[in-house]
């Protein structure tokens, strides 16, 4: 967790002028980013979201713009990117060259801990998924890009670290190569299940609440064309668990879901595929982009995913889907 690109006065004053966010007040680095550099503006016209793009090309910060853009239009909860002068909403990182800083209004709001999800988050959250889902799938088809982490991708990455000789990460390698097969042989039956646009990655960390209300859903960096009960599997991972499954939660979740778009029976088919593809997939990039990249980040150790791994590989994955 850090800041990736240093910003001074002088740099987000440039920014909060070329945004037109007003006379800067003060600006703080928000040192919570695995990607890329986020900060805190406060102008005398309120506050601000800003983000540095790291190591992304002109046209990803255009797509997610873009998509966003089209989101808050169909009602999703999450702040507008700003428009530059110039009409883009985005600019040039002022001093920087390639790359590419975004402004968001601020919005208030808490991040819930595992243990304070209650029902009614979780039922609140599978109804913003599912009209998120509806906004996506309504989108043309050539804006769902390919994910950056299909089967195709975790099999590279798990095969660089399978090759690591390290006591913390063999019961990792055995279990994952399992896991890894399974979504392969089942790609058939996968890839019948509707698709469309996915978050990818909402977790409780991109979902801003006040009291029982959603005031935003954040963090569109993984969002692509995709399996959409896919993207049920990766919240079912996050939010239904604490240190254990939650079937509670996940009744709720899928409730909440159905109440705006009611699950195929080729989606039921493989969601407990999916929830394993999602643990599998969550475990392989943590020991990636964190264990083995020395990250000091605990909030993201890969042993708390290997734990759901280990969990789907037990009646539990029956009990938690049979609710649905």
């Amino acid at each position: 967790m850090g800041v990736f690109t240093r910003l001074g006065a002088d740099e987000l004053a440039s920014i909060a002028s070329t945004f037109g966010l007003g006379t800067l007040v003060r600006g703080d680095a928000i040192a919570a980013g695995t990607i890329n550099s986020n900060f805190e503006l406060e102008t005398d016209r309120g506050r601000w979201f800003v983000r540095v793009n790291e190591g992304k090309a002109e046209f990803d910060v255009a797509w997610e713009a873009r998509l966003i853009d089209a989101l808050v239009t169909g009602g999703v909860p999450t702040p507008p990117p700003m428009p530059a002068p110039d009409g883009r909403p985005y600019a040039a990182v002022p001093g920087v060259r390639g790359k590419w800083v975004s402004v968001f209004p601020w919005r208030t709001g808490v991040h819930l801990a595992a243990d304070e999800v209650t029902e009614a988050h979780a039922r609140e959250l599978g109804v913003a998924l599912a009209r998120f889902h509806a906004v996506g799938s309504a989108l043309p088809g050539a804006w769902r890009r390919g994910s950056i982490y299909d089967h195709h991708h975790l099999m590279h990455r798990y095969e660089r670290l399978a090759q690591h000789v390290d006591p913390q990460l063999a019961r990792a390698i055995e279990l994952l190569a399992d896991e890894l097969a399974l979504a392969a042989d089942a790609m058939p039956e996968r890839r019948r299940a509707p698709t469309g646009i996915i978050h990818g990655d909402l977790f409780r960390d991109n979902v801003l609440w006040d009291g029982g209300a959603i005031t935003a859903i954040l963090d569109f960096e993984q969002a692509s064309g995709g399996s959409l009960v896919y993207d049920i599997a990766v919240c079912v991972n996050d939010w239904c668990w604490t240190g254990e499954p939650r079937i509670d939660l996940a009744r709720a979740l899928f409730a909440g879901y159905q109440s705006v778009r009611q699950l195929g029976q080729s989606e039921r088919a493989v969601l407990a595929i999916e929830i394993r593809a999602a643990a599998a997939r969550f475990t392989i990039t943590r020991i990636t982009d964190v264990y083995l990249a020395r990250v000091p980040n605990p909030e993201k150790d890969f042993r708390a995913f290997l734990a759901r791994v280990e969990a789907w590989r037990t009646p539990a994955l029956g009990e938690l889907t049979a609710v649905l």
